[in-house]
């Protein structure tokens, strides 16, 4: 699988995000720290908050092959500046969260991330997993074998 970095404000949903991805039972707790689980970097949302602190978002994005901008579909507001993603030399992605929430607004997520200059764009629910296989596949490095595909011996 490739590397990705999850980068977004606190309650954005990155951490329950990497839980739904690895197939780890939801439960929530404050990401304290930037968290390296194998193919997931699950940071702070301190880091995208506080200018002090983003250059550290971009020395450990160096250690991904992509970067995730997270944004749940209940913002009130975007942290991202528009046509940011040029500054990463890698691939950046948007991704949705939390769009099964009564106070979701899809589209206005969608249009922020695309004017921060995401091209790729996916919604996700983390606690019903819609959406989720998406990023798992479009992670998928070849041979890579995803849960639903492994046979029974």
């Amino acid at each position: 699988m490739k590397k990705i970095i999850f980068i977004g404000r606190s309650e954005c949903g990155k951490t329950t995000l990497r839980q739904a991805l690895k197939g780890d039972k939801i439960s929530y707790h404050k990401t304290q720290y930037v968290n390296n689980y194998d193919v997931l970097i699950d940071t702070p949302g301190e880091y995208c908050e506080t200018k002090g602190l983003g250059a550290a978002l971009a020395m450990y994005a160096f250690e991904a092959q992509v970067v995730g901008l997270v944004m749940s579909a209940t913002e009130p507001y975007s942290l991202y500046s528009p046509a940011i993603t040029p500054l990463a030399n890698r691939p950046v992605i948007g991704i949705v969260t939390k769009i099964d929430s009564p106070c979701a607004n899809v589209e206005r997520a969608k249009s922020w991330l695309r004017l921060a200059g995401c091209k790729t764009i996916f919604e996700v629910s983390s606690k019903t997993g819609e959406g989720v296989w998406q990023i798992l596949e479009y992670l998928r490095e070849e041979g890579d074998v995803l849960p639903w595909e492994k046979k029974e011996a």
